[in-house]
Order: C-alpha cells, then structure tokens, then sequence
C-alpha cells in the first residue's frame, strides 16, 4: 500500500510517500518538502496573514499534487503548532480540506509526542527498555516516556526552535541580553513538566529525533569527535556557546547545516542542552524515525484492527 504523508509543520510542508502493509517496515519511496516558516506570518493577535495563508496554500497543493502524481492510495495529512495555535488556523484548515478534498487534522501536542514515541519503540525494539524520546519542532518540544508502545507520560512545551528564535533572540551575533532571555524562558517552562518526568531516572535510553537534533548530532561529531549519532552533554553545552557567537552568515556554511536551520539552530542548542541538564541525561541517541513514521505506524495498526 503506498501512503503519503503531509506534514503541516511550523518550520516546512512535508510530503513523505512510503510503501507498506500490515507488519512491513514503511519504505520511503517519494519526498516533497517546501520550507514555508508559518510561524513568520503570525500577527500581534495570533493570526497567520493573508500572505501566510496564500503561500500555505500553494505549498498544500503542490504537496497534494505531488501525492497523486506517485498514485498515494491514502494521504494522511496532519498540522502541528504553527497552525494548531493560530487563532484563524480551523478556518485556514476547514477552506483547504474543502478545496483541496483532503483531510487535514490537527495534532494536539500530547498526540505528537505519543506519535514519535511509538515511532522510536518501534525502530528501536522491545529488548530496549524504558525509553525517554525528545523531540524539537519548530513550535513546539515534545517530551514522553515509558516501557510500552504507548509513553506513561507526554508532554508538549511552546519551545521549538523557530519560535524560540522569534520570540527571543535579537542581533548578528545574537545578543547576550537576548540570550539570557531565551535561557530564562526555556527553564521556566521546563520547571512545570519536570515533575511529571520522574520516570526518567529509570531510563534504559534516551532518544533524540527531528531535523533540530539531527544537526546538533552532526555538529557533536564534526566538532568533538563523535560519530554524528549521538549528542553528548558535555559537547552540547560547548556547542550551544559556540553557535550563540557565530553570525547567520557562519552557521550557515557549517556541513549538513541549511539556512532555515541556521536561524534556528541556536534556541534548538539551548532547549536540548537544558532538557538533559534538567533531566541528568548524559546522552542522546538519534532516532531516525519521528512523527511521520508514527503516523504510518498508527494508521497501520488501525488497518489491521
């Protein structure tokens, strides 16, 4: 069965096509991804512009375009926080699906987070024990933990990276004074989950998936000597300083870095940095299954139900 999967992120529209069937591994066969930044369009009340509407727009269908073009047999479109939080984001929603005839569905932060963890217990097996997955988007920070395929805990936070980067951080090289601002709010949010997090001193591994943590995974290695799969505690404190003091311009020419990361990638450091500060986690491992695959995996279960 081919499926699509379109992916409604703060950061791109993502199309992810798979071939799959009842107890298969999802194969990639097609990709389509236009990086849109929804959050760049938001206005003083929270509404995505007429602008960010038109260009959220031409992204959906060419994505949809796209997916007939390859003869998807089910496309499964879903939205994370941008347009989650959007104050007009189920009138955006409710005019594409009717013009477009698809389906689009709003993830809550909970089932995100649930969604990726099921991916990471899937690729990573039984036989690896109580996992703790993180996740950074651009809008949002998912959290979960458990032994089964379902977490015991999931939690989301308003700390992606494009929207910490948005909200907080000024100048080229970014200032310390906008710095502080980002380190401050990152760990006064953080404070209000940790509680629900105490399972995590029982973790067997600890699971980092996203573009976000991908790249630092890469700079870890490139920088300190790792084998770009893993994002050590200590490397990623020195790594965090280190891009808070390159311009736009230096990031940018860093291997395996895009522009759209660049911008970016600083409130990424600091939000993973202070999550395994935070929770003692002297390491992540990268997990190349994320929300997408989830997605696949659920509808597959449903599928055999």
């Amino acid at each position: 069965m081919r499926l699509g999967v379109l992916d409604v992120g703060s950061n791109t529209v993502h199309l992810q096509v798979v071939d799959t069937h009842p107890g298969a591994r999802p194969v990639p066969t097609f990709n389509f991804k236009e990086e849109l930044r929804l959050t760049d369009f938001l206005d003083n009340q929270n509404n995505i512009s007429p602008e960010g509407i038109s260009q959220l727009r031409l992204s959906i269908k060419r994505a949809v375009t796209q997916a007939r073009s390859v003869q998807v047999k089910e496309l499964l479109p879903f939205a994370t926080s941008a347009l989650r939080e959007a104050s007009n984001g189920e009138e955006i929603i409710a005019d594409m699906n009717k013009d477009f005839e698809i389906d689009l569905q709003v993830l809550s932060g909970e089932e995100e987070a649930k969604l990726t963890f099921l991916a990471a217990r899937r690729w990573f097996g039984w036989s690896s024990g109580r996992l703790l997955v993180i996740d950074i988007g651009g809008g949002s920070l998912e959290i979960a933990v458990g032994i089964d395929e379902a977490p015991e805990v999931a939690v989301s936070l308003p700390l992606g990276a494009g929207r910490l980067t948005k909200n907080h951080l000024l100048g080229d090289p970014h200032t310390d004074k906008s710095i502080r601002s980002l380190r401050d709010s990152i760990e006064s949010q953080l404070e209000e989950v940790l509680p629900a997090l105490v399972h995590h001193q029982e973790t067997d591994r600890s699971i980092a998936t996203s573009k976000t943590l991908r790249t630092l995974a890469r700079l870890c290695g490139d920088w300190f000597g790792g084998n770009g799969k893993t994002i050590k505690v200590d490397a990623i404190r020195k790594i965090s300083t280190k891009l808070a003091g390159m311009t736009l311009e230096e990031r940018t020419k860093l291997p395996g870095v895009s522009a759209n990361r660049a911008r970016q990638i600083v409130a990424g450091a600091f939000v993973t940095e202070s999550v395994m500060r935070n929770l003692d986690l002297a390491e992540l491992e990268i997990c190349p299954w994320a929300l997408r695959e989830g997605i696949v995996l659920k509808y597959m279960d449903w599928m055999e139900s």
